[in-house]
């Protein structure tokens, strides 16, 4: 049997990063514990100080295939590249024309664009394959293919 993960992310805003992913992922924020309304009435019932209520968040996959995403607030800022990075692939791999795989991920990179992505790191056509280099909000790097 497979060992389940879960990808954690260091950031300085989690509930920004966390809205983000799900948005781009199509994930879902899970909901709180128990029979609480939200998840401030359920820190509110823990007795965790209101300024910290943002230090950490969480994604989930609605079909329950993928990994879970976790987002933990940190005091340092990113300085380097990242040395593990997502690959959203969504253009149907190589069984599809590379024209049609080039339009599936100009549109996906115009929708993460719109959600707060920037893909100023440009694209790769590169050996018969194409995506498009990537950061998230908080400039973590990843990539659409």
């Amino acid at each position: 049997m497979a060992t389940n993960i879960q990808v954690a992310f260091d950031c300085a805003d989690p509930l920004q990063q966390a809205r983000f992913w799900a948005e781009a992922l199509h994930y879902r924020m899970p909901d709180p514990p128990g029979n609480f309304a939200s998840w401030e009435e359920w820190a509110r019932a823990e007795g965790i100080p209101e300024e910290n209520w943002n230090d950490a968040a969480g994604i989930e996959d609605p079909d329950g295939e993928g990994p879970r995403l976790y987002f933990q607030k940190v005091p340092e800022g990113k300085v380097a590249k990242n040395r593990v990075h997502l690959d959203l692939n969504v253009s149907g791999g190589r069984g599809v024309s590379i024209e049609e795989r080039r339009e599936a991920i100009y549109a996906e990179v115009e929708r993460l664009k719109t959600l707060g992505a920037d893909d100023h790191r440009g694209a790769v056509d590169k050996d018969g394959e194409f995506w498009v280099r990537m950061n998230d909000p908080e400039g973590n790097e990843f990539c659409v293919q």
